[in-house]
This record gives C-alpha cells, structure tokens and sequence, in this order.
C-alpha cells in the first residue's frame, strides 16, 4: 500500500482498495498501521488535483507517505556520499577528504559530550566506557564495553558509514580519534566493520598511558 502511494500518488482509502483490488475495510485496517508508525498521513485535500468528495459532497481524506514512509524504500546514499568524497579528492586532494572525516568526527563528538554531560569526566576509565558505549548506543552503533585483559574493548557492533568508509578509512581514523580526546586516554582501533571485520573494535588500556590513538595496519 505505502508502494502504491509513493509510484501513483496520494489517494482516499476507496481510491486505493480500486487500485489494488481489495476491500475499504482491509485498506483502512493497513491505513490505520501505517498511521500509527507515521509512515502515511491523511489530509482533508491532496497535495495536488481536485479535492476528492465523499457521500454527499463530504470531503474524503486523502492518504500520502511521508518522509518516514520513504525511508522504507531503497535509497542511494551510500553511492551518493562516496561519490562527493571521491569528487571532494580528485579536485582538492587528499587533505581536504581528512578535513571533512575531522569536521564530521567533530560533530560526532560534541553529540556524545552533550549526551554523556558534565560529570562524566570525573569518573574511572571502565565507568566513562560504559557511558561512552551506552551513548554510541544511543546514536545508532550499537556499542557495549567489553573487559579484556589489561584493557576494555570498546565494540561497535554497527557502522551507519561503513560502506563509504570501506573506501575512506580517513573516517575511521578521526573516528578513533575522537574517542581518545572524549576517555583523555590512549586508544588503539583493531578492528573496523568497513574493513571487513565483523564488529568495529577499539582497545582501550586500563594502564594510565598519553592520549592518543592509533590504527592497526591491515
């Protein structure tokens, strides 16, 4: 039903039970489930066209998808992003794709300083992990703090850029980098989604040791 309102249109529910061959009832049972989870909405006249009547002249509400709604569909995004990164390299150089792998970490940073709040800097290492897996959890990776040896391992079990990063580790590595300026501690990337790996991984040792932050070479 939401792929008949994106391919022919905004419609009233007696309009789509005749475009897919089935009953008011069963369309307004879909509608109803589509509504709830704001993937439609109903107006009291379409975007576009005659205004439809129902009864004696009644308006019928018209039924459209919403932005939630397309995001159901496929997207190209991926492509999309990598082709400006690639276009960004071939006309400024390689610099400038660090530049904007550090702009967007930057970003990614202050999302998490924002979420994980002033208090957060006062607490031991394995505590700020915790916090710092619970908020990456929050924005979409995924995260958990797991003990290891001497270190904890700090895993994002989902990337939302790995595709484009399969082909521009430079967001990998500003990622990691953020990370050691939020723990103000030494961190080591293992292990990333885009390379192939099953989990992005990063090891954080328990040991006092300088903030940085480094890559294992492949």
């Amino acid at each position: 039903m939401a792929a008949s309102l994106v391919n022919d249109g905004p419609a009233t529910a007696t309009a789509l039970a005749k475009r897919l061959g089935i009953s008011a009832t069963a369309v307004r049972r879909h509608l109803d489930a589509l509504l709830a989870d704001g993937a439609v909405e109903a107006a009291a006249k379409p975007p576009y066209g005659p205004v439809p009547t129902q009864g004696r002249g009644r308006p019928a509400r018209t039924f459209a998808i919403t932005d939630r709604g397309r995001s159901q569909f496929v997207s190209d995004y991926d492509n999309l992003a990598t082709d400006a990164l690639g276009f960004l390299a071939a006309t400024a150089g390689p610099k400038a794709v660090a530049a904007f792998a550090e702009a967007r970490a930057a970003q990614l940073e202050q999302a998490l300083r924002d979420r994980l709040g002033n208090n957060w800097a006062t607490l031991p290492l394995d505590q700020k992990l915790v916090g710092l897996a619970d908020a990456l959890t929050e924005l979409g990776f995924s995260a958990s703090a797991d003990p290891a040896p001497g270190s904890t391992q700090l895993c994002q079990h989902h990337c939302p850029v790995s595709h484009v990063a399969e082909q521009f580790p430079q967001l990998c590595e500003a990622e990691t980098g953020a990370f050691a300026r939020l723990l103000g501690h030494h961190v080591q990337r293992l292990a990333t989604i885009a390379h192939g790996d099953g989990v992005c991984t990063t090891v954080v040792p328990l040991s006092a040791t300088p903030r940085t932050s480094e890559r294992t070479p492949a």
